[in-house]
């Protein structure tokens, strides 16, 4: 559709398709001239990319960052009926919500088509928008507010949601993903705050808070400029553009899983220097609603994606640098799409070079598929083909 009906050339139209179906978020529209109906096309992108993978992950996963439905609920059930079982949950849930939210947003001053397009991928984590200047283009605090909640619903772990359903809340507050945002997102806050937005915006921890929401949960939306923004709050954004959301959510990023895992071995690694040689102990982390412990045969695979992750975003940033994009501002661009964030410092646009776009969109690609599950697929793929052309 934006290659036939949108006077997109097919780079530029792959490059929105990517973004929408990976709930990425940047773009190279001109929504100031682009049809309702494509505007509303690309926000469905969103809305059925971030249910889909979530579904998939909440079917499909094993290991330590294992969050089948089945798993949470203590048994064991075949993939095909867990995938029908995890698409009710995750379609039931994801469409209340939506109607919430699309609901609220028009309640509080949206038109009825802004606000369904603003619940579709707000919810998503995506951050497409049909204005040019996102959030910030309603100055409307209450808008602001209920997209602020959104973003949050749509980083949290659909299990995390069913099992708040079921009316199980303990098991919620130790999960160990709502504890690192806990602590995460108030202290991005509080340091955009006072480095950033103290004295240069009428609403400075507003401005603060909703700047932060919208990068930890790697939505994409803005309520201000980041060109004029030190370098300071550069770094702390793309912190939290690498952290990303929570597993088994519509969000991107490194996810906060991977992360508290990651601090509860190096706690536990240090814990080891100071017992005796025959101590054996491991880290328990609650997922779901199932407390488990983490080995170092768990956490290996976990140590593998980061470095995976990390290296990405280094080569991709290397790839921007190379045409002539500051550090800063490449290190920014690539992080938001490797974390299928959308957030932009002005290098994602028409005139961008086609070789930078097709490096954001391997960047929206493996960043939302996972490293390790692409890699094993065409590795398996590669090892399953030759017999299958062997004669006899």
């Amino acid at each position: 559709p934006f290659w036939l009906t949108g006077g997109l050339d097919l780079t530029l139209s792959l490059f929105e398709s990517t973004s929408g179906w990976t709930t990425t978020g940047l773009s190279i529209v001109d929504v100031a001239r682009t049809s309702s109906l494509l505007l509303f096309f690309r926000s469905l992108l969103q809305f059925a990319g971030g249910a889909g993978l979530a579904i998939l992950m909440l079917s499909a996963l094993a290991g330590p960052a294992g969050t089948g439905l089945s798993s949470a609920e203590g048994r064991a059930e075949q993939l095909v009926p867990q995938v029908r079982r995890s698409a009710r949950l995750v379609l039931s849930i994801y469409l209340g919500y939506a109607l919430a939210g699309g609901s609220a947003l028009w309640l509080v001053g949206m038109e009825w088509f802004d606000a369904v397009n603003h619940a579709f991928t707000a919810l998503s984590t995506g951050g497409f928008s049909t204005r040019a200047g996102s959030i910030g283009a309603w100055g409307n605090g209450g808008v602001e507010a209920v997209v602020v909640v959104l973003m949050l619903l749509g980083n949290l772990n659909f299990l995390i949601a069913y099992a708040l359903w079921r009316g199980h809340f303990r098991p919620v507050l130790r999960n160990a993903e709502l504890q690192l945002l806990a602590v995460t997102l108030p202290l991005a806050a509080g340091m955009l705050f006072f480095a950033v937005t103290a004295g240069t915006s009428p609403t400075p921890v507003w401005t603060a808070v909703f700047e932060a929401t919208s990068a930890l949960t790697t939505t994409g939306f803005a309520t201000v400029d980041y060109g004029h923004w030190p370098d300071f709050g550069w770094l702390v954004i793309i912190v939290l553009m690498v952290i990303g959301g929570g597993t088994g959510s519509t969000a991107g990023g490194l996810k906060q899983f991977r992360i508290a895992a990651l601090v509860l071995g190096v706690i536990e690694e240090l814990r080891r220097l100071l017992l005796p040689r025959q101590a054996v102990t491991s880290p328990a982390i609650w997922i779901g609603e199932e407390r488990r412990f983490l080995t170092d045969a768990q956490l290996r695979p976990i140590s593998l994606f980061f470095f995976l992750y990390l290296g990405s975003l280094v080569a991709g940033t290397l790839v921007l640098c190379a045409h002539g994009y500051p550090l800063g501002q490449s290190l920014f661009e690539f992080a938001s799409a490797l974390g299928t964030v959308g957030l932009s410092c002005g290098i994602t646009a028409v005139d961008a070079p086609a070789t930078v776009l097709w490096t954001e969109m391997l960047g929206m690609f493996f960043g939302r598929l996972e490293f390790l599950v692409l890699f094993t697929g065409i590795a398996r793929l590669l090892l399953d083909l030759p017999p299958l052309f062997k004669p006899g």
